[in-house]
């Protein structure tokens, strides 16, 4: 067993707490097909990041907002199939004591839409797309949260399930966790360490603890 000192854990929610994929998936073809362009080319990478940066991959500036709200507006229509990932109820409550926050690439409408589905409460902390001026990788919305908690970045521990969320903790100087739950183990190398889900982490004295 390993433990992760830290004095506030900050977490990812889409792969990490929360699992809409198929939702996600859905839409993003009925929007591909809308927009002329190749699902599954868009969806390779988008994981992890705003949906806005991901369009603007793939649109020029002026049609982007119309067409992120498009998306967006695709997502909204359904809510089957969001569940909460293994093991993170069991570790949200246990965090007695230890500060918590959510840092998405979401917008705030959908985290309280899919927490709710999925049952995952929501901490007086939440950085959402609408918080930062650049999503992932940037370490923004990292830093934003610890400073919210009044935790220096450096004692928190950032737990992530993708490649760009995984550059934004480790640029926003925090010690990185990653759960291969979205992606495999060769991508998230990046990360000081690595679980498969959240049933393999524990609340400790002064951090959380790995069982492998």
């Amino acid at each position: 067993m390993v433990t992760l000192p830290c004095a506030a854990v900050l977490f990812d929610v889409d792969g990490t707490l929360v699992d809409s994929t198929p939702l996600v998936e859905r839409a993003a073809r009925v929007w591909a097909v809308e927009y002329g362009l190749d699902a599954d080319e868009f969806l390779s990478g988008a994981h992890g990041r705003r949906t806005s940066d991901r369009v603007a991959d793939f649109l020029p500036a002026e049609r982007v907002a119309a067409a992120t709200a498009r998306l967006d507006a695709l997502e909204a229509q359904r809510t089957d199939g969001i569940t909460a990932l293994p093991g993170v109820l069991a570790l949200l409550t246990s965090l007695t004591g230890m500060p918590w926050a959510l840092v998405t690439s979401m917008d705030k409408e959908q985290l309280r839409v899919r927490t709710g589905v999925a049952g995952v409460p929501l901490p007086p902390v939440a950085v959402t797309a609408e918080d930062v001026a650049r999503g992932k990788p940037d370490p923004s919305g990292y830093l934003l949260a610890a400073g919210r908690l009044g935790v220096d970045p450096s004692a928190c521990l950032v737990i992530e399930d993708a490649p760009a969320g995984i550059a934004a903790g480790r640029a926003a100087g925090a010690t990185v966790l990653a759960v291969a739950t979205s992606h495999d183990r060769a991508e998230l190398t990046g990360a000081h360490a690595i679980v498969p889900d959240l049933t393999h982490v524990a609340a400790a004295p002064g951090g959380l603890r790995l069982t492998r």
